[in-house]
């Protein structure tokens, strides 16, 4: 589904990204993780279209995005690092309005408004102001708004970053429930160690280039990666 074939980004000479080759799959979650300042938000960001890359291929369906990139985004949904949303709006009213600028159905918006608050257990709160939603919240939020076109490929760039751990854990299910219903995921988080437990395949970066890559199963057991980025006792949930 989505490609990345050696995609570098250079800022005044120096490399941010250097040289990333992966894949991310339909149906499946994929961990693009690292510590902070390793080059994983400028990566989603080449890959949402935001910024250009210095040199590189990025494909989704075999295409460069570039080709059409409206068609492209209109085929993915992505959650920044920081929900910045409008305050004085309710979590309903906020999702109509995305879906107003979507230019989507009325109708069919309504309804798929009330199921994607109820599977993320906002429904209770839909009419509450987003001022008084907590991070997970406005995360879920969020994430709802990325789901209200039937994205195959959603972005979600640390999502978990902020949040109280039992809400990390509701987020994580919700992740799964996206993936086993044929959507891509890619997902990214300075917190190896936490994120490794919901992907299906990871790949590990550091300094803009990928250190490691493989299963979270294949991954705990590397003895490198586990000195490194999981310490030594780490164990998968």
């Amino acid at each position: 589904m989505l490609e990345l074939r050696n995609v570098s980004k250079h800022y005044s000479g120096i490399p941010a990204v250097d040289n990333v080759s992966f894949n991310a799959r339909p149906g499946e979650v994929t961990g693009y993780l690292g510590p902070n300042g390793s080059g994983k938000t400028t990566t989603l960001k080449m890959i949402t279209g935001l910024i250009e890359m210095t040199f590189g291929q990025i494909l989704f369906q075999g295409k460069p995005i570039q080709d059409d990139l409206i068609a492209y985004k209109r085929s993915m949904g992505y959650v920044p690092e920081e929900p910045y949303l409008y305050n004085h709006l309710s979590g309903a009213e906020y999702l109509t309005m995305v879906s107003q600028l979507r230019n989507l159905p009325p109708r069919q918006t309504s309804e798929c408004i009330d199921g994607l608050l109820r599977m993320l257990s906002l429904y209770d709160d839909r009419h509450a102001s987003i001022a008084g939603y907590s991070k997970g919240m406005r995360q879920k939020i969020l994430i709802a708004a990325a789901l209200m076109h039937n994205p195959e490929l959603v972005l979600l760039d640390e999502p978990f970053s902020g949040i109280d751990p039992l809400t990390v854990k509701d987020l994580q299910e919700t992740i799964r429930d996206l993936s086993r219903s044929g959507i891509g995921v890619l997902i990214t988080d300075h917190n190896v160690r936490e994120t490794l437990n919901v992907t299906d395949r990871a790949y590990i970066v550091n300094h803009g280039k990928i250190m490691a890559q493989g299963t979270p199963d294949a991954l705990s057991n590397d003895a490198e990666v586990r000195r490194v980025y999981l310490g030594d006792h780490f164990r998968l949930n």
